[in-house]
Order: structure tokens, then C-alpha cells, then sequence
């Protein structure tokens, strides 16, 4: 009898050190805007919003400096105009300010929406890339190394750059 139950407790022993040890997770990180930014894509997508950054900022500029110029000549023709024609022009001068203000909104979210359509595909392939590295390599979880705390599990980074071909 006594046996019996060292045997039963070893064996119980046994299955829970195995059911232990199956239950702990394997878990990776990786730092996801490391990744995405060493993407071609994410260079190519960049650029282009840069680029166009840089032609609004320089619509915005030709629209200040025409409102500037405007301002420069109605301040010197202002002693030879009416009262009627200067109040006319100074509502003409609010208008075309708050034409440059809108467009400088608008280009503005248009430069969002823009970034959002290009990177979506990127964020895409990284999330895809980043799973299969994990399926792969028997991950259960992968955290962002960006709002991790501490690290001590592996980095799949390397992994995933070269499963994405960069």
C-alpha cells in the first residue's frame, strides 16, 4: 500500500512538472518602428510624403508672400483710397487669410490621409512578416519592444528582416 501511494505520487508528480512546463508561454519582442523604418517601402513612402510636404509648404509660402505684398500695397495706397474702398480691401485681405489658414489645414490632412494610405500596406507586411517569424519559431506571444519594460525574452527582429528580405 504504501507503494502504491509513492508510485501514485510520483506520478502525479510527474504530470503536473509536465503540464508546468507545457503551460509556459514562449514570448519574443521586437521593436516595430525599427522595422517598419528599415523597409524599403517605408523609405520609398516617406519620400513621397516629404515631397509633398515640401509642395504644399511651398504653395503655402507663394500664398503668404502674395498676401504680404497685397498688405505692402494697400497700406501705401491707403491715403489715396476711400474709407469705402479701404474697408473693401481690408475684408479682401481677411478673405485671403483665411483661404491660406484653410488650405494650410487642408493640406495638412491630406498629408495624413496620405501617410496613412501609404504605410498601411507596410504595417501589414511587418504584422504578417512578424507572425509567420513567430508561428515559425513557437511564439505564443510577441511584444512591442517600444512600450516594453524589460526584455528578456528574444528579439525576433533579425528574424523578421530576414523573412521580409531586408
Amino acid at each position: 500500500m504504501k507503494q502504491l501511494k509513492t508510485i501514485l505520487l510520483a506520478t502525479v508528480l510527474c504530470i503536473a512538472s509536465v503540464s508546468f512546463t507545457q503551460a509556459q508561454s514562449k514570448v519574443a519582442h521586437i521593436n516595430t518602428q525599427e522595422l517598419i523604418a528599415s523597409m524599403p517601402a517605408a523609405k520609398k513612402a516617406q519620400a513621397e510624403i516629404e515631397a509633398l510636404s515640401k509642395t504644399y509648404q511651398t504653395d503655402i509660402q507663394a500664398s503668404i508672400t502674395e498676401y504680404q505684398n497685397t498688405v505692402s500695397q494697400y497700406d501705401a495706397e491707403a491715403n489715396t483710397k476711400t474709407a469705402e474702398e479701404n474697408q473693401k480691401r481690408m475684408i479682401e485681405l481677411q478673405e485671403k487669410q483665411q483661404r491660406i489658414q484653410q488650405f494650410r489645414a487642408d493640406a495638412q490632412k491630406d498629408l495624413a490621409e496620405k501617410e496613412a494610405e501609404l504605410f498601411k500596406p507596410i504595417q501589414e507586411a511587418a504584422m504578417k512578416a512578424i507572425n509567420d517569424v513567430a508561428k515559425a519559431k513557437g511564439y505564443q506571444y510577441v511584444l512591442d519592444r517600444a512600450t516594453l519594460i524589460v526584455a528578456d525574452g528574444d528579439d525576433i527582429l533579425a528574424d523578421v528582416k530576414k523573412q521580409l528580405g531586408i
